[in-house]
């Protein structure tokens, strides 16, 4: 979905340039040439990602548009031709994201990173942990307005406790100097659990100790920052690391997961471990009765239809599970529990898929899937054994007529 971006600006040439610029990045930008127009629009719609404010327009030569888009809840980022400390300070005072310069392509060009930036951090969640409220509260304003969602500890321990309540936290600032457990405690015992990739950490400290930084990263922090910090770094450092995340996501997932399908693949199967209080591993292989006819009926493209169906049923009813493609139209359940319950939720999972009439083009496909099941006992849990025993069930379940859950060994 593209967002909209309310770019207030009296030159034509210079808006002509951020049009092409902003839908190149994949935004809708809005045009106001001045106060007055950008009022009128915002009084219409103020569903906006972001406003993009020339600093000096016709109608309000001092900053005017700030005040008026920052009081419609509008996250800004102001433009401006000259570049004076005094209206830096005196604009990041006001809330804005940042202060950028016309002066040159290049200096303009980060804009767009920007707010690519400010849109992908709704998928993030940051922990902040500081035993000072103040400290805690600037933190978070300054996260919030980069659209984060936030959740605060005022020591390691408590850190700890809320990164177990939550667990999508992507990212933890972290304080050094703290009753209980300090930062650097408390980055190594994280450490043992989330890698750098899963969790990034940014250390902070008042600390005038010149060897903070090596300490921090040492420990496993991703970056250090001294405090007081300048706002402007701090946004640096926090959109640098959640960038090499979302970079390292990215690779993960093409890594580890089907492109058709986007179900996870074998590769990501065979290196998942049964969960420490799992007490009953189940293994279901299963496959696509007839699955070549479909191809020669309908061509690849309908067997990928089906393939993408099939693969949207198996989250549907297994949203617990680990469920991956592998290969062809094969494809492999794991999930802990009784093992009359998983038969059970198998026999649904094949009665919905029999039912099925698959839309292709002008016409519906319809298939069925032959299951082969198999559990043990979590303390000799063993998952190419048990693959080979599901396997042999599933082999028996096509040799029985298709179309079935098999749960036992003939």
């Amino acid at each position: 979905m593209c967002r909209r971006i309310l770019v207030v600006e009296d030159s034509k040439t210079f808006r002509n340039f951020l049009k092409q610029q902003l839908q190149q990045g994949g935004f809708t930008p809005v045009f106001a040439a001045n106060v007055e127009e950008a009022q009128l629009l915002i009084a219409q719609d103020n569903n906006f990602l972001c406003a993009v404010l020339d600093y000096c327009l016709p109608d309000g030569q001092d900053g005017e548009i700030i005040d008026i888009v920052l009081g419609c809840n509008i996250k800004s980022v102001v433009l401006t031709a000259q570049f004076s400390q005094a209206i830096r300070e005196k604009v990041l005072a006001k809330g804005v994201l940042d202060y950028l310069l016309k002066d040159s392509a290049e200096s303009v060009s980060y804009l767009v990173p920007l707010l690519q930036r400010l849109q992908a951090n709704d998928q993030h969640k940051v922990l902040v942990v500081d035993d000072s409220t103040v400290v805690r509260n600037y933190l978070v304003n300054l996260l919030e307005r980069q659209n984060l969602t936030t959740v605060e500890a005022e020591n390691g321990n408590d850190a700890i406790i809320q990164l177990s309540k939550h667990t999508d936290i992507s990212l933890i600032i972290t304080d050094n100097d703290m009753p209980e457990k300090d930062g650097i405690t408390l980055t190594r015992e994280v450490r043992k659990l989330h890698s750098r990739n899963q969790i990034a950490i940014l250390g902070l400290s008042a600390s005038s100790d010149d060897s903070m930084t090596a300490q921090f990263l040492k420990a496993g922090a991703n970056d250090f920052l001294y405090k007081p910090f300048n706002q402007e770094e701090f946004n640096c450092r926090l959109h640098h690391i959640l960038n090499m995340k979302d970079t390292a996501d990215k690779l993960y997932r093409m890594a580890n997961q089907d492109a058709l399908t986007g179900l996870w693949n074998r590769r990501y199967f065979f290196n998942q471990q049964c969960k420490p209080h799992c007490h009953q591993p189940n293994i279901a292989m299963m496959d696509i009765d007839f699955f070549k006819k479909v191809n020669d009926t309908y061509g690849h493209d309908g067997g990928d239809a089906v393939l993408v169906h099939i693969s949207q049923l198996l989250q549907r009813h297994f949203k617990d599970a680990i469920v991956a493609r592998f290969g062809g139209e094969e494809f492999c359940i794991q999930l802990c529990g009784p093992f009359d319950t998983f038969q059970q939720r198998l026999e649904l999972l094949r009665r919905d898929i029999e039912a099925q009439q698959i839309t292709y083009k002008n016409g519906h496909i319809q298939v069925t899937m032959s299951v082969g099941a198999v559990s043990a006992n979590a303390d000799c849990f063993d998952i190419d054994g048990l693959l080979s025993i599901a396997d042999k069930r599933l082999y028996c379940a096509k040799e029985n007529g298709r179309n079935q859950v098999v749960s036992t060994t003939p």
